[in-house]
């Protein structure tokens, strides 16, 4: 590592800052650190002061931030009292024990409780608490432009917030603008490696050595991010091969792709994956990371399908072939020619079921599909995505069939539950849900302390766990949704459940 000296100018005598505890997501960076007692060191500079830029970093009213949200009560549905009796401890608690494999229907809900405007837990407690576990989940689920929104609205001003907004700013190319929030506001204390990376972007590479050198001197960087920042710094240093690789951050991912020496985002967590939709990458890299992102619910099917339409594949096989079967599809349903739709239809869900896409695909064409006269295969297929499509419920679907299983799939669409006979237990699950006039008896507590947003998410942890065997459990899920005034969302999940194996 001496190489790393010859360009480092000497030590900046400031007092080491207070690290904060990390999150609970483990690829969120310490960019930001709480200052505790002590107050944060400047920015040196060797250059004078940088032109002002149009940067507004608000503060809510309410400054633990329980208010913020980005759906309204009259959007949502929900109540403005949404915690009702609960702490923010305990909200956030609930948040963080949402399972993660959800079903597209419960993303979509939880999605809605993480976003809403409401009064904050009645309970009290320290309401950062609540609205940090919200936009950590919604950056554990790659909901990136959410969280950015929410922190946005929410305001930057504190450590905690800032750490966050650091980190999907660079995620998302946009590194810039947090460079100019941190220059403007140094009461959000940031530590060192963000200082370096700030500094160098603005062209100050002196006082950027000098604070790379006073973070060594305080012994406050790993070992890679030392090496990186030093590399970032000056291109003729050389890796190190005692340096172990650690986890990336945000910051050491940009700065891996800085020196030159990108990381795949396959193998990372989900929020990494916007890094390869910018410009830079090229189509092939931006639709595998669209596929991915669109998968879990991160990405709309619009932004997905905008991305296939944009050329012609150059290849075959792999997203080339469902680039290939989505542009097919396209043209044939703006036709709305039936026989040129059936010609397409299967080779489309062909390319796109085994990836794991059929939910995108139904989003994007599935209510278009539901009022085709077609026959065969491509009348299942069809049907399928129109009942997968979240506006399902109402679709006009033209398909008939004997299929005792496809029946009930229709009268639960049809929301007449009771007009068809249940073929399974699961369908005697749903039936049971979707018929009760009562809610379990373990949630009517928390609806009782007007507690919606706990039994809202205790529900779809009842259905998620449920669908795995618990019949009684998908049975009590789907009551209590519709006791919550869900009923379209208990609906679509249900659809979902009883659709994984397929239809007759």
């Amino acid at each position: 590592m001496k190489a790393r000296a010859t360009f480092l100018l000497g030590l900046l005598a400031t007092p080491a800052l207070a690290e904060a505890p990390l999150s609970a997501i483990d690829w969120l960076s310490d960019s930001v650190a709480a200052p505790g007692d002590a107050s944060p060191a400047p920015l040196p500079s060797t250059t004078g002061d940088a032109a002002t830029v149009a940067i507004t970093v608000t503060s809510l009213d309410n400054p633990d931030g329980e208010a913020a949200g980005l759906l309204t009560s009259e959007e949502t549905g929900l109540p403005k009292d949404l915690w009702g009796l609960a702490t923010a401890d305990d909200a956030a608690r609930r948040i963080e024990s949402v399972p993660r494999d959800l079903s597209p229907a419960l993303t979509d809900l939880l999605t809605v409780v993480l976003l809403a405007e409401t009064d904050g837990p009645g309970g009290g407690g320290d309401g950062d608490v609540l609205f940090l576990a919200r936009v950590d989940r919604l950056l554990e689920m790659g909901a990136l432009d959410h969280a950015l929104e929410l922190l946005e609205l929410a305001g930057i001003d504190t450590p905690d917030r800032f750490r966050r907004y650091f980190d999907v700013a660079l995620l998302k190319g946009r590194e810039q603008a947090a460079c100019d929030v941190l220059r403007l506001s140094p009461g959000i204390a940031p530590t060192y490696p963000a200082r370096v990376f700030c500094l160098a972007r603005a062209g100050d590479w002196n006082a950027a050595a000098v604070t790379l050198e006073t973070a060594n001197t305080l012994g406050i960087l790993s070992p890679e991010e030392d090496l990186l920042l030093a590399r970032f710094l000056d291109p003729d240093i050389l890796d190190d091969p005692d340096v172990a690789l650690e986890t990336p951050t945000p910051l050491t991912f940009r700065l891996r792709e800085a020196i030159g020496e990108p990381l795949p985002t396959t193998a990372l967590p989900l929020a990494f994956a916007w890094a390869d939709l910018r410009d830079t990458r090229g189509w092939k890299a931006q639709i595998e990371a669209a596929e991915r992102l669109a998968r879990s619910g991160a990405l709309s099917a619009d932004g997905l399908f905008d991305l296939y339409l944009r050329q012609r594949p150059s290849a075959s096989g792999g997203v080339w072939a469902r680039a290939a079967a989505a542009q097919a599809l396209d043209a044939a349903i703006r036709t709305g020619d039936a026989a040129v739709v059936a010609d397409v239809l299967a080779e489309a869900w062909d390319a796109f079921a085994p990836a794991g896409l059929e939910y995108t695909l139904a989003r994007q064409y599935g209510s278009a599909l539901a009022g085709l006269a077609l026959d065969g295969r491509a009348a299942q297929i069809a049907l399928t995505l129109g009942l997968l499509s979240p506006e399902q419920i109402g679709l006009p679907f033209a398909t008939r069939s004997d299929d005792p299983r496809t029946r009930f799939l229709l009268a639960v669409a049809r929301d007449v539950p009771e007009t068809a006979v249940a073929p399974d237990s699961l369908s005697a699950a749903v039936r049971e849900g979707l018929l009760s006039e009562t809610v379990p008896a373990a949630l009517s507590q928390a609806l009782q302390e007007r507690r919606s947003g706990e039994a809202i998410l205790r529900a779809i942890t009842l259905f998620s766990e449920g669908a795995s065997g618990d019949l009684d459990g998908v049975a009590q899920a789907i009551a209590t949704l519709r006791a919550l005034g869900l009923e379209e969302q208990a609906q679509r999940a249900a659809i979902e459940l009883l659709l994984q194996d397929g239809i007759g």
